[in-house]
């Protein structure tokens, strides 16, 4: 008889984010969700009902079940990115739930750069607004494959098909022209539980799925097998004892693609080209490794490598620059200016850099580019121009999202002050995305 932990382990993992404005019902909707499918514990349940009697409510509020913090329970809202685990008999989840606060902004780049698919939500009274606009930029910035548009609070509006239709009509076309490659719509009430994990009795004129429905059934693709093979060194390993005197392995993680033993590899940025002669894992020599596996390479030639190197095969390299054109989600408080001395780190490599220019900031709005801003601000995106100290191997972001992004630090504190996307913006992808959508209508990350 098969036990629960190997169904669970046949089953695919989604993550995904949550995201909306202010008081939209993301923390209700994820509540809801967790609750109708069962998967809260009764201490847990138990917990949420003493703190919605303290409030003064009769019934259990279920937006409670992700607002951790003292601050987000005694206000009502979310303000850090609230992080939980669920599954069910179809698949497993892993649900970031992220701020409706324009301030919070950054929160969701955090949520949403490892998701598969984000749920935006828009409240049937208020349509689409601004941060709902930010929030399909910064999802189709990140690459997310999958947006779904929840429309919430349809209770509120007498359950109307034509409020629904107009939303979902405007958010696509706006989603649309950002290149986002899918959207699904659907028409829920978070707080009464209609389309969360059962049809709603009251919209008979909705055929589509619930939104676990379409959570369990989304197509969601793990394979990093078939994208450019990438090995950020994070260690170099020489034990030089009696057993081991001359073992020489360079320890990390894969971040894309496959390495076998005897492929010819370049070391970048310096160039050199050597092969592999064998692959430790889990401490057994093995002929091939693929993403996302933590792996010792050995090679062929002593090569002057440390943390920050790069491997990638000697026919797929991606090209060495010190100058990054980017895409960036300002996401400080402190402003980013043209000339700011930054840290950029991409992957285990860290390096001095100097921001050249500020191109453009973008408005969200209409999607226009306001050119030469001169600085960006918390939560704006902006088009940015850097100079490195040292050569870096960067991917566009449009072909890996692992290899393809980076971070810009305050070298005086550490503090994190943008989130970068190597390559062309989204709006360029977008443009032509529009010409290759008969030959491949998702992304690849």
């Amino acid at each position: 008889m098969t036990t629960t932990t190997e169904q669970l382990s046949a089953t695919t993992l989604l993550r995904f984010a949550t995201a909306g404005s202010v008081d939209d019902g993301k923390s209700t909707l994820v509540g809801r969700l967790l609750h109708d499918s069962k998967s809260i514990l009764t201490d847990q349940l138990e917990a949420v009902e003493r703190a919605s009697l303290n409030r003064g409510q009769d019934a259990p509020d279920l937006a409670l079940l992700t607002d951790g913090l003292r601050a987000e329970r005694e206000q009502g809202i979310t303000i850090d990115v609230a992080y939980r685990y669920f599954a069910t008999a179809r698949r497993r989840f892993i649900l970031a739930d992220t701020p409706g606060h324009v301030q919070y902004t950054r929160n969701m780049v955090t949520g949403a750069s490892t998701a598969e698919l984000a749920v935006v939500l828009v409240d049937a009274r208020n349509g689409v607004v601004e941060q709902t606009r930010r929030h399909a930029a910064v999802a189709a910035l990140l690459r997310v494959p999958h947006v779904v548009l929840a429309v919430n609070k349809m209770d509120l509006v007498d359950y109307a098909e034509p409020v629904f239709a107009a939303i979902a009509e405007e958010f696509t076309a706006y989603a649309a022209s950002l290149g986002v490659p899918e959207i699904t719509a659907i028409p829920i009430s978070a707080l009464a539980g209609d389309n969360v994990v059962e049809p709603s009795a009251h919209m008979d004129w909705y055929g589509g799925p619930t939104v676990l429905e379409h959570l369990e059934t989304v197509p969601v693709s793990h394979d990093l097998t078939a994208c450019h093979a990438r090995f950020p060194v994070q260690y170099v390993i020489r034990p030089q004892s009696a057993e081991h005197p001359d073992y020489r392995g360079y320890a990390g993680q894969i971040a894309a693609g496959v390495f076998r033993v005897g492929e010819a590899v370049s070391v970048l940025p310096s160039g050199r080209t050597t092969t592999i002669t064998g692959i430790d894992a889990l401490g057994e020599s093995v002929d091939i490794a693929w993403a996302p596996q933590s792996v010792t390479i050995r090679l062929a030639d002593d090569i002057d490598i440390s943390r920050g190197d790069l491997l990638a095969p000697a026919d797929d390299s991606p090209a060495v620059t010190r100058d990054v054109e980017a895409t960036v989600c300002h996401v400080a408080d402190q402003p980013l200016s043209v000339g700011q001395r930054v840290l950029l780190k991409h992957t285990t490599r860290t390096v001095k850099a100097i921001v050249k220019d500020i191109p453009s900031r973008l408005t969200l709005d209409d999607l226009s580019q306001h050119p030469a801003p001169g600085q960006l601000v918390a939560n704006d995106i902006g088009r940015v121009v850097v100079r490195t100290a040292e050569p870096l191997a960067l991917d566009a972001y449009a072909d890996s999202r692992r290899t393809g992004s980076f971070l810009l630090i305050d070298p005086a504190d550490g503090t994190t002050l943008s989130a970068g996307m190597a390559g062309a913006s989204f709006a360029a992808v977008a443009e032509a995305a529009d010409r290759a959508a008969a030959d491949d209508p998702e992304w690849d990350f």
